[in-house]
Protein backbone atom coordinates (compact mmCIF):
# COMPACT_ATOMS: atom_id res chain seq x y z
CA UNK A 1 0.00 0.00 0.00
CA UNK A 2 1.03 3.54 -1.07
CA UNK A 3 1.89 6.16 1.82
CA UNK A 4 2.21 8.79 -1.25
CA UNK A 5 -0.40 11.46 -1.31
CA UNK A 6 -2.98 11.13 -4.04
CA UNK A 7 -1.89 14.02 -6.39
CA UNK A 8 -4.99 14.27 -8.50
CA UNK A 9 -7.45 16.78 -8.55
CA UNK A 10 -10.24 15.01 -9.16
CA UNK A 11 -11.12 11.27 -7.18
CA UNK A 12 -13.33 9.51 -5.71
CA UNK A 13 -14.80 8.71 -9.23
CA UNK A 14 -15.78 4.70 -10.47
CA UNK A 15 -13.02 3.23 -11.13
CA UNK A 16 -12.98 3.25 -14.37
CA UNK A 17 -12.90 7.08 -14.82
CA UNK A 18 -10.77 7.46 -12.04
CA UNK A 19 -8.28 5.55 -14.21
CA UNK A 20 -8.69 8.00 -16.69
CA UNK A 21 -8.11 11.00 -14.16
CA UNK A 22 -4.92 9.62 -13.51
CA UNK A 23 -3.67 12.38 -16.15
CA UNK A 24 -4.54 15.47 -15.63
CA UNK A 25 -3.32 19.18 -16.61
CA UNK A 26 -1.80 21.48 -14.62
CA UNK A 27 -1.09 25.10 -15.61
CA UNK A 28 -0.73 23.63 -18.95
CA UNK A 29 1.06 20.45 -18.45
CA UNK A 30 -0.25 17.40 -18.47
CA UNK A 31 0.28 14.94 -15.66
CA UNK A 32 0.50 11.62 -15.49
CA UNK A 33 0.59 9.64 -12.40
CA UNK A 34 0.83 6.23 -13.93
CA UNK A 35 4.77 6.98 -15.14
CA UNK A 36 6.00 4.53 -12.16
CA UNK A 37 5.15 1.66 -9.80
CA UNK A 38 4.81 4.29 -6.96
CA UNK A 39 2.09 6.15 -8.96
CA UNK A 40 0.39 3.18 -9.40
CA UNK A 41 0.18 2.11 -5.78
CA UNK A 42 -1.30 5.20 -5.05
CA UNK A 43 -4.14 4.56 -7.63
CA UNK A 44 -4.67 1.18 -6.96
CA UNK A 45 -4.59 2.22 -2.87
CA UNK A 46 -7.57 5.14 -4.12
CA UNK A 47 -9.60 2.70 -5.15
CA UNK A 48 -9.24 0.05 -2.67
CA UNK A 49 -7.88 -2.89 -5.16
CA UNK A 50 -5.43 -5.33 -4.02
CA UNK A 51 -2.97 -6.20 -6.12
CA UNK A 52 0.59 -5.61 -6.25
CA UNK A 53 2.47 -2.80 -7.64
CA UNK A 54 4.61 -4.01 -10.00
CA UNK A 55 5.47 -3.24 -13.99
CA UNK A 56 3.11 -5.98 -15.33
CA UNK A 57 0.01 -4.48 -13.52
CA UNK A 58 1.43 -1.02 -14.53
CA UNK A 59 1.74 -2.09 -18.32
CA UNK A 60 -1.97 -3.49 -18.22
CA UNK A 61 -3.69 -0.69 -16.58
CA UNK A 62 -1.95 1.89 -18.93
CA UNK A 63 -3.33 -0.24 -21.90
CA UNK A 64 -6.99 -0.16 -20.33
CA UNK A 65 -6.51 3.40 -19.56
CA UNK A 66 -5.66 4.10 -23.48
CA UNK A 67 -8.83 1.96 -24.15
CA UNK A 68 -11.07 3.85 -21.78
CA UNK A 69 -9.51 6.91 -23.32
CA UNK A 70 -10.79 5.54 -26.83
CA UNK A 71 -14.14 5.32 -25.87
CA UNK A 72 -14.77 8.05 -23.60
CA UNK A 73 -13.16 10.76 -26.25
CA UNK A 74 -13.83 8.28 -29.21
CA UNK A 75 -16.89 6.23 -30.08
CA UNK A 76 -17.86 2.70 -28.41
CA UNK A 77 -17.22 1.37 -31.97
CA UNK A 78 -13.83 2.67 -32.37
CA UNK A 79 -13.00 1.43 -29.01
CA UNK A 80 -14.87 -1.89 -28.73
CA UNK A 81 -12.04 -4.10 -29.85
CA UNK A 82 -9.35 -2.69 -27.33
CA UNK A 83 -11.89 -2.88 -24.20
CA UNK A 84 -12.89 -6.59 -25.40
CA UNK A 85 -8.85 -7.25 -25.20
CA UNK A 86 -8.56 -6.06 -21.71
CA UNK A 87 -12.08 -8.03 -20.75
CA UNK A 88 -10.40 -10.88 -22.38
CA UNK A 89 -8.08 -11.26 -19.41
CA UNK A 90 -10.68 -12.01 -16.79
CA UNK A 91 -14.46 -13.46 -15.98
CA UNK A 92 -17.15 -13.41 -13.89
CA UNK A 93 -18.34 -16.39 -11.95
CA UNK A 94 -21.27 -16.51 -10.24
CA UNK A 95 -21.33 -17.62 -6.51
CA UNK A 96 -24.05 -18.34 -3.52
CA UNK A 97 -23.58 -16.77 -0.68
CA UNK A 98 -24.79 -16.45 2.73
CA UNK A 99 -25.85 -13.58 1.77
CA UNK A 100 -27.35 -14.90 -1.39
CA UNK A 101 -26.04 -14.92 -5.19
CA UNK A 102 -22.86 -12.84 -5.80
CA UNK A 103 -19.72 -12.84 -8.25
CA UNK A 104 -16.30 -13.50 -8.34
CA UNK A 105 -13.74 -11.55 -10.60
CA UNK A 106 -11.34 -14.43 -11.62
CA UNK A 107 -8.33 -13.70 -13.58
CA UNK A 108 -5.85 -16.12 -15.80
CA UNK A 109 -2.75 -13.92 -14.72
CA UNK A 110 -3.76 -11.51 -11.71
CA UNK A 111 -1.83 -8.95 -13.54
CA UNK A 112 -4.15 -8.13 -15.47
CA UNK A 113 -6.99 -7.71 -12.17
CA UNK A 114 -7.13 -3.77 -12.17
CA UNK A 115 -7.16 -3.52 -15.38
CA UNK A 116 -9.77 -5.60 -16.17
CA UNK A 117 -12.25 -4.25 -12.98
CA UNK A 118 -11.80 -0.64 -14.69
CA UNK A 119 -12.92 -2.40 -17.83
CA UNK A 120 -15.37 -4.32 -16.97
CA UNK A 121 -16.75 -0.74 -14.63
CA UNK A 122 -16.72 0.97 -17.80
CA UNK A 123 -19.60 -1.29 -19.22
CA UNK A 124 -21.39 -1.31 -15.83
CA UNK A 125 -21.67 2.28 -16.37
CA UNK A 126 -22.98 2.11 -19.76
CA UNK A 127 -25.65 -0.42 -18.70
CA UNK A 128 -26.47 2.39 -16.05
CA UNK A 129 -26.72 5.76 -17.72
CA UNK A 130 -24.40 6.27 -20.57
CA UNK A 131 -25.26 9.70 -20.63
CA UNK A 132 -24.16 10.66 -17.49
CA UNK A 133 -20.14 9.79 -18.96
CA UNK A 134 -18.95 13.39 -18.97
CA UNK A 135 -15.62 14.76 -19.83
CA UNK A 136 -14.98 18.49 -17.79
CA UNK A 137 -16.72 21.31 -19.73
CA UNK A 138 -13.69 23.26 -19.32
CA UNK A 139 -11.85 23.39 -22.94
CA UNK A 140 -8.50 23.13 -21.01
CA UNK A 141 -9.71 19.81 -18.82
CA UNK A 142 -9.47 16.56 -19.36
CA UNK A 143 -11.07 15.21 -16.38
CA UNK A 144 -13.90 12.67 -16.71
CA UNK A 145 -16.55 12.23 -14.27
CA UNK A 146 -19.77 10.24 -13.84
CA UNK A 147 -22.80 12.83 -13.17
CA UNK A 148 -24.71 11.98 -9.98
CA UNK A 149 -26.72 15.08 -9.53
CA UNK A 150 -30.33 15.37 -9.40
CA UNK A 151 -31.07 16.80 -12.77
CA UNK A 152 -27.96 15.51 -14.76
CA UNK A 153 -26.72 19.27 -15.73
CA UNK A 154 -23.13 18.95 -13.63
CA UNK A 155 -20.76 20.41 -16.70
CA UNK A 156 -17.55 20.65 -14.56
CA UNK A 157 -15.52 17.98 -12.87
CA UNK A 158 -15.03 20.80 -9.70
CA UNK A 159 -17.31 23.79 -9.28
CA UNK A 160 -14.17 24.95 -7.36
CA UNK A 161 -11.35 24.67 -9.90
CA UNK A 162 -13.60 24.53 -13.74
CA UNK A 163 -16.39 25.81 -12.57
CA UNK A 164 -15.03 29.14 -10.95
CA UNK A 165 -12.50 29.61 -13.52
CA UNK A 166 -15.15 29.44 -16.33
CA UNK A 167 -17.00 32.25 -13.96
CA UNK A 168 -14.03 34.38 -13.96
CA UNK A 169 -13.12 34.19 -17.51
CA UNK A 170 -16.82 35.59 -18.28
CA UNK A 171 -16.95 37.62 -15.59
CA UNK A 172 -13.82 39.41 -16.81
CA UNK A 173 -15.10 39.23 -20.37
CA UNK A 174 -18.48 41.71 -19.67
CA UNK A 175 -16.09 43.78 -16.83
CA UNK A 176 -13.48 44.39 -20.47
CA UNK A 177 -16.91 45.26 -22.61
CA UNK A 178 -18.20 47.71 -19.98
Amino acid sequence: MSTTADPRPLTGEPVSLDLLNTRWNREGVTQDLLTDTEGLAVWLAANGLDFPADDAVLLHVREARDALRSAVDGTLEEAAARIDAVLAHGRVRLTLTGQGPGEEAEFGDPSWGPAWLAARDYLGLLTTAPDRIRRCAHDTCILHFFDTSRNGTRRWCSMAACGNRAKASRHYARSREA
